[in-house]
């Protein structure tokens, strides 16, 4: 008997799936709007067609001083370095919404350790801290260590490469929406990957970049990305970035 109730149940299975499946395909076909075609690039230091490029290893038209004027870092061998104690820098245009490409090295003769080596720092939107650190066998505290968003998040891992060898990060950022009160609609979301490596999944940002003391939001726009003077000779290149 439960030989032949098997048969039958496997016998109605299709009928079960046809049933389920009724309709025509072009019911649930899409074809408008069809997506721009853009060019990727070779590799992820490339840029693809519709990005803007920030750094070609030598024009620094698209920077400025963070406090206005000619950007006071030095510029050799296809990437720009900071110049301790003279300043960070900034974009000339601002941004919201986008995917970014960046590329950084730190110094290869080791000096000091914990937040004291190699350090500098990605401030997307101005705001909100990307790390950059050297933290190839340094121990710091685990939200301020490369790959962090600066004292918000921990990344899922650590995937230094040594110092001096150059690495990268690809960001996804979802910027902060405001009400017309200035309270906060949605807040800000940032997905990084680390020399290729997911270190934040999604996180929400608690609010703006602070040193000391709790994170909070403040109502803005579209602002410039900046680059961090923490007085370590920290090098970037190949910076690109595509407006979402």
């Amino acid at each position: 008997m439960k030989h032949k109730q098997l048969l039958a149940v496997a016998l109605l299975a299709p009928a079960l799936h046809v049933c389920a499946q009724q309709g025509k395909p072009e019911e649930t076909e899409v074809w408008t709007p069809v997506p721009a075609v853009v060019t990727p690039g070779s590799t992820a230091a490339n840029a693809p067609s519709d990005a803007i490029v920030l750094f070609d290893g030598k024009d620094l038209s698209k920077w400025e001083s963070e406090k206005g004027g000619a950007v006071p870092w030095t510029v050799a061998d296809g990437a720009m370095t900071v110049s301790p104690r003279k300043g960070g820098i900034k974009t000339k245009d601002s941004f919201e919404d986008f995917q970014l490409h960046i590329e950084f090295r730190t110094p290869s003769v080791v000096k000091g350790e914990g937040q004291g080596r190699g350090n500098s720092g990605i401030f997307l939107q101005s705001f909100y801290e990307l790390q950059v650190l050297d933290n190839y066998n340094n121990k710091t505290y685990s939200n301020g260590q490369a790959g962090s968003l600066y004292k918000q998040s921990i990344p899922l891992v650590n995937a230094c490469r040594k110092p001096g060898e150059w690495q990268s990060y690809d960001v996804i950022w979802t910027a902060p929406r405001f009400n017309a009160d200035g309270s906060l609609k949605s807040p800000a979301r940032a997905t990084v990957l680390h020399n290729g490596v997911l270190v934040q999944n999604n996180t929400e940002l608690l609010g703006k970049t602070l040193y000391i003391g709790k994170p909070f939001y403040e109502k803005h726009g579209a602002m410039p990305l900046t680059l961090q003077d923490h007085g370590d000779l920290v090098s970037y290149r190949n910076i690109w970035i595509r407006k979402l």
